[in-house]
């Protein structure tokens, strides 16, 4: 690969994660502080991710695959994504940002498979060369937080109250405008399924519902949905929270999580080759539980340190979890069924799991909350916490330990 290419694919996914990071972070403090939406609403806003995951295979399996070059698809997604977000920085009450947040989710959450068919199209040997691609999408995730932080200071507890959160939709927007004129210019990614007929079963990946026969599988899939629930109370709350807490800087002290992730990441091959598959699972769902009992218990005073090893632990739970489990996926499924199995993993988690779990957290939230729209946070994090600690008791109890080989 050309390092005309490697530069060209780096800085398309540096656009592409700065886009995600530079809004969906603090997504629940501006929902909070603009537009004084619920619990439920919030849960509604990011349910849009899950509705977006849910849609995405068939923008792919249906256009991108048949008709189009995906260079193309993804320019002309986030153009529009680039006019959604100007108009939900403009939005001045819940009803009519929803509309706007729902469609741009349906735009992007397509373009996450379009930069990587558009990355795999150029490399000779992906193996090694797209983590050396990929991990510029978490730079540009991290740098997203500390410009809303340190340049902006648009998440200070002052501008939050001023309704600053809004330019985060404006930043974001130019971002988008950006990548979607600069995709027209990546190499050409023509349509590969071509003449192919394809089933609603093939886009779904419903031809890997076989594997489920396997019991181990079946509990891993069962606890893959269920981890969810946990994961999508991080997503939805970690803002809110913080800002209720008068953290400033909080979307810098939230990237910690995504610097944690490239770290952990490097670790994940010792963990798997010397603990194993189940172990190594194990350790990320307990991971889940301890974030939130140190959210649960610490403060934005001396115990302060809780809450930052809280986020710091995202690491551990992402990775030891997701990308173990979309190796262990790989090795059960074969080469028949292997796309089918990580498109039904990805659809029953993003798509199923959190949609779920954004409702559960949305329903706990409200619950809580106290005096002049304040919440108990210490009752809103031990739910996850407990249901955590439930599913990793579910896992160790039924999974039968096996070997499988870590391929990265």
């Amino acid at each position: 690969m050309k390092k005309s290419v490697q530069f060209q694919l780096s800085f398309m996914m540096f656009l592409e994660f700065f886009i995600w990071g530079g809004w969906f972070v603090t997504l629940g403090s501006f929902l909070g502080n603009n537009l004084n939406a619920t619990g439920a609403e919030t849960a509604m806003a990011f349910s849009t991710q899950s509705w977006g995951a849910i849609i995405a295979p068939f923008v792919i399996g249906l256009i991108a695959d048949k008709f189009f070059n995906a260079e193309r698809i993804l320019g002309i997604l986030h153009l529009i994504g680039a006019v959604l977000m100007y108009q939900m920085s403009q939005a001045s009450e819940f009803a009519l940002f929803y509309p706007y947040v729902l469609g741009y989710m349906i735009a992007y959450m397509p373009t996450l498979a379009l930069v990587n068919s558009v990355s795999f199209n150029q490399m000779n040997d992906p193996a090694k060369q797209f983590p050396v691609v990929r991990v510029f999408g978490t730079i540009g995730w991290i740098l997203a937080g500390l410009i809303i932080s340190f340049v902006f200071k648009w998440d200070s507890i002052e501008n939050i109250g001023n309704g600053m959160l809004s330019n985060t939709f404006i930043m974001v927007a130019i971002a988008s405008a950006m990548l979607g004129i600069f995709s027209f210019l990546l190499p050409k990614t023509p349509p590969q399924g071509k003449g192919e007929k394809t089933s609603i079963s093939d886009i779904l990946g419903l031809d890997a519902l076989k594997l489920l026969k396997d019991r181990n599988f079946l509990v891993f899939f069962l606890s893959s949905v269920l981890i969810c629930i946990p994961l999508a109370f991080y997503y939805q709350n970690i803002s809110p929270f913080l800002t209720e807490y008068q953290v400033e800087n909080s979307t810098a002290w939230a990237s910690i999580g995504q610097m944690s992730e490239v770290g952990f990441m490097l670790l994940l091959p010792f963990f798997f080759k010397k603990y194993g598959f189940k172990k190594t699972i194990l350790f990320g769902m307990l991971a889940w539980a301890i974030r939130y009992l140190l959210f649960a218990f610490g403060d934005a005073g001396d115990l302060f340190f809780m809450l930052v090893m809280g986020i710091a632990l995202h690491g551990i739970c992402y990775d030891f979890f997701f990308v173990s489990g979309q190796i262990y996926t790989d090795s059960k499924a074969g080469d028949k069924v292997k796309s089918a199995a990580q498109g039904l993993i990805t659809l029953a988690t993003y798509g199923v799991g959190m949609l779920v779990g954004f409702w559960v957290a949305g329903k706990i939230v409200d619950k809580n909350v106290i005096v002049d729209g304040a919440h108990s946070w210490q009752d809103v994090w031990l739910f996850p916490a407990l249901f955590a600690i439930g599913v990793f008791v579910f896992f160790a109890i039924l999974f039968k330990n096996e070997k499988v080989e870590y391929k990265a």
